[in-house]
This record gives C-alpha cells, sequence and structure tokens, in this order.
C-alpha cells in the first residue's frame, strides 16, 4: 500500500447508533458544499485514525426511493475515492472524525457535480484542522 492507492468503504466507515448520530447533529460544525451540507464532529479517542461517515438523503427532497437510493450509492463512491484528502489530518493523533453527508437539492443530480462537491467538502475539513478553526 506505499504508492498504491487502496479505495475502500468498509463497514467501520460507517456512523451508526442513534445516541452517536443525534450527538454530531446536535454538537457537530456544519457548512455545505452544494449540492451537500456537512456536518463534521471531532472526538479524541484510544483509537486513531478512525473516519466514520454517514450519508443522509431527505424524503423530504427526493420522494422517489429508487432515486434517494441512487443519490447515496452516488454520494458513497464520490467519498470513497475522495477519501484520501483527509490521510493526512487523520495522521499522527487519536483523532476520530464523524462526518455526515446530507443532500441539499431538491432534484437529482450527476456524479460530477456530487464529487465537486464531495471534494470541496472534504478539502474544506482539512483546511479547518489545519488552521485548528475545528
Amino acid at each position: 500500500m506505499d504508492n498504491e492507492q487502496r479505495y475502500f468503504f468498509k463497514k467501520e466507515e460507517r456512523l451508526t447508533g442513534d445516541k452517536r448520530i443525534e450527538n454530531l447533529f446536535i454538537r457537530g460544525k456544519s457548512f455545505v458544499a452544494y449540492p451537500l451540507r456537512i456536518v463534521y464532529l471531532e472526538k479524541v479517542t484510544q483509537n486513531p485514525e478512525v473516519l466514520e461517515v454517514l450519508v443522509s438523503i431527505p424524503k423530504k427532497r427526493i420522494k422517489s426511493a429508487v432515486n434517494r437510493n441512487r443519490m447515496k450509492r452516488l454520494i458513497r463512491e464520490s467519498f470513497r475515492m475522495n477519501k484520501h484528502i483527509l490521510h493526512n489530518v487523520l495522521i499522527g493523533g487519536n483523532r476520530h472524525i464523524e462526518i455526515a453527508f446530507v443532500y441539499v437539492k431538491d432534484e437529482l443530480s450527476d456524479f460530477d457535480s456530487i464529487e465537486r462537491g464531495m471534494r470541496k467538502a472534504l478539502n474544506e475539513i482539512k483546511k479547518r484542522f489545519e488552521t485548528g478553526e475545528e
């Protein structure tokens, strides 16, 4: 895995648990990288270099379950391909980052626009952690 990029989205990277999700939305910081709203929270834990993700598509925005599931797949794929952006932020500390991606657009998007929003979001999170804004 030295020079070779590994693209996985493991089960351990999924944010689960009602209390943890509620805590993320209550205490987390948020911003918008259209078409996504990002809510993130950093914790200091014994398990270093952990990144957990939640993807949410409100039924109010996209009525059809088929289309909601498609948008979730596109967002997860975009995260999987671009999560290396946050790799340097996680190294060298006991950081545990929880991130929620909430889709805010009323229509369906193509993969390119979601990926642009994802890159913008991950770079913004990286910038905030590097400058100490957290």
